[in-house]
């Protein structure tokens, strides 16, 4: 959840999207992150401008990065994500829907709802 308490499904999609991709590659470009979410380069630089604006990446020009408080918060992403999915499939949901399902979930998922479900899958 951002700042202000409120989720936005593209933002963190957007924000999710750039951390993985910084983990496989050297560097993250548009057309990069065009191709993993599947959407218009003129989606992705509609989402980066109002993600540069609200302070989670910066550009040089060619390469995307998170800022701090950008990376802090796709994390907290990535890890609703994928818990939710292991969670998931640890009560035998397909690999295929529970990667499906947790692209969803984690955007949605209550906290203590997110927490008891992370204790269930550490132990």
């Amino acid at each position: 959840m951002n700042a202000t308490g409120k989720y936005n499904q593209s933002s963190e999609d957007y924000l999710e999207s750039i951390l993985t991709l910084g983990k496989e590659q050297d560097v993250v470009h548009r057309i990069d992150v065009s191709k993993r979410m599947g959407v218009s380069q003129a989606a992705v630089n509609k989402a980066v401008k109002n993600l540069c604006e609200q302070g989670y990446v910066y550009e040089d020009g060619k390469h995307l990065y998170l800022t701090e408080s950008g990376k802090k918060y796709a994390e907290a992403v990535f890890e609703k994500h994928c818990i939710i999915r292991d969670y998931l499939m640890k009560n035998g949901i397909s690999a295929a829907n529970a990667e499906e399902d947790a692209c969803r979930m984690e955007h949605l998922i209550s906290d203590e709802t997110f927490s008891m479900m992370k204790k269930f899958v550490q132990k």
